[in-house]
């Protein structure tokens, strides 16, 4: 069976396809599937997919920019007059000799010319919204798509008819517990909480910024793992030289990373106490896999704010704390966080929050659904 997958070509789209893809493995170990994808290139995403042992086919993939700047003007009619129609002739003419017997799209701009193409050859379509609000490109794939999973149950725009609700896959090789291995690996020696902050695998530089402006402070009390993003790396190393060259006890208790793979994901949520982190879908049903209590910082620039209100909807049975960026001045995030700590019932009904909203066997429904239509 040759399955064909499409997606943006972020980490978001990738991870939640690994998922699948793993479950799919799992559930039928001998089974012949072939597996393929289809999307925009990207450095990263392509290096996740061939871990996989997932064949590749790169495309052009535009997008419709918002905005009405002289520059945003130019981009999307570059995106609409050339960039489109060409993915959308070479995920013809690829699907065309590959003939899948299927076609899962987890949506985004990058899955855009694929769906589109798919459409016209008459292969069947599922498709996987991750956020509360979809995008754009989501809303109008969604025509094509026979089935629609989604990951929030108040999710938008979608025929009813269609959607079910499984929530967002994730690797469940991360959630385990390795609190021993975890505490080896990270040199974690003192009986200080761990807080773990997550910028995404790009880093998020302004979370970063204030971290490092309390980071003396929350060393006192804390000792944390900081996934800065390998953009911020040596902005962040020659901050830290500078903020804790004095103190060589508090710089014990910090541990930088640039990018936590798979294993050391796995172990920083075995041994944490809290997280911090934006409110991507991903990483939310990752937290919540895991049981841990967050404060959650959307990025004001998601598309559709749908960060945003990813965050108040996962945080609405008091699974985390939601902070917008505009209220995040150094002197309120730092005593937020020791109160959390001061008040261990409420990190207590976060983490059982956290574990009502978590849905891990969301892959495997998808496997599921997808092996048994397959099998008809």
């Amino acid at each position: 069976m040759k399955i064909l997958f499409a997606g943006g070509g972020t980490a978001g789209h990738i991870i939640p396809i690994i998922a699948i893809i793993r479950e799919m493995r799992k559930i039928y170990p001998k089974n012949n599937f072939v597996f393929f994808y289809i999307g925009p290139r990207d450095k990263f995403s392509s290096m996740l997919l061939m871990q996989e042992k997932i064949k590749i086919k790169h495309i052009f993939a535009g997008k419709i920019r918002r905005g009405l700047s002289i520059r945003n003007i130019i981009y999307n009619i570059i995106d609409i007059l050339i960039k489109i129609p060409i993915g959308i002739l070479q995920s013809f003419l690829y699907i065309f000799f590959l003939s899948p017997d299927l076609i899962f799209s987890k949506g985004g701009f990058g899955s855009f010319p694929s769906i589109l193409a798919g459409k016209l050859l008459l292969t069947p379509t599922f498709l996987h919204e991750s956020d509360i609000v979809p995008g754009k490109a989501n809303q109008f794939l969604s025509k094509f798509a026979l089935e629609i999973f989604i990951s929030f149950p108040k999710t938008k725009y979608f025929p009813i008819e269609k959607t079910i609700l499984v929530g967002n896959p994730i690797r469940r090789e991360i959630i385990q517990n390795l609190k021993k291995e975890a505490k080896e690996f990270f040199k974690l020696n003192s009986i200080k909480p761990v807080i773990l902050i997550l910028g995404g695998s790009q880093g998020a530089k302004r979370i970063n910024d204030k971290i490092l402006e309390i980071l003396p402070n929350l060393l006192e009390n804390f000792e944390i793992i900081h996934q800065c993003g390998e953009k911020n790396l040596k902005e962040v190393e020659s901050d830290i030289k500078i903020i804790l060259r004095e103190n060589k006890e508090l710089k014990n208790s910090y541990h930088l990373f640039t990018f936590l793979n798979e294993q050391e994901l796995s172990f920083a949520y075995s041994v944490c106490d809290l997280v911090i982190s934006r409110a991507g879908s991903g990483t939310i049903f990752e937290i919540a896999a895991a049981n841990k209590p967050s404060i959650l910082i959307p990025l004001p620039e998601s598309a559709q704010n749908h960060q945003i209100r990813n965050a108040y909807y996962y945080g609405s049975n008091g699974a985390c704390i939601v902070i917008e960026e505009a209220n995040l001045t150094s002197h309120f995030f730092l005593e937020r966080i020791k109160q959390l700590f001061a008040y261990p019932e409420i990190l207590e009904k976060m983490s059982q929050g956290a574990k009502e909203f978590s849905k891990p066997q969301a892959g495997k429904v998808i496997a599921e659904y997808i092996i048994e239509y397959l099998s008809k």
